[in-house]
């Protein structure tokens, strides 16, 4: 059983806490995804807001269904007691076989249990040839 990494944060749990995210997302099972936050979390995600784990769910759901051969990379960008930010990039191809590198910013906070209430996410985005892909 892994170790619960509850606030209020340090450098090892903050960065444990992001790397546990990467690894989940990565999974890419949006009802897996969705039990790390909190029955009434709350999302927003460049122009979508999403509240619950059941609206994050079928969220994850729909972008994994458009974002195939999805990899994600975060990293701890700062933490303080409850809160953590990342900065993240991630790969996809359409089913057009056109490929897309996404960058951004996520602040995230925590109740004290380690679930995440809120989940804020700024993303930029730009399309790639299959060559300039780095994340495998």
């Amino acid at each position: 059983m892994k170790q619960a990494l509850i606030p209020p944060f340090d450098l090892t749990s903050a960065a444990a806490k992001v790397q546990r995210a990467e690894d989940l997302w990565n999974e890419q099972n949006p009802s897996k995804v969705a039990l790390a936050y909190s029955e009434d979390s709350q999302w927003r995600n460049r122009d979508h807001f999403v509240t619950g784990r059941l609206e994050i769910e079928l969220f994850l759901t729909k972008k994994w269904q458009k974002e195939r051969h999805y990899r994600l990379q975060k990293k701890l960008f700062c933490f303080a007691d409850n809160r953590i930010a990342v900065d993240f990039q991630y790969e996809y191809q359409t089913e057009d076989g056109q490929w897309h590198r996404a960058y951004g910013l996520e602040h995230w906070q925590f109740d004290s249990a380690g679930l995440m209430t809120h989940r804020e996410a700024s993303i930029n985005e730009i399309q790639i040839a299959v060559t300039d892909r780095t994340l495998f």
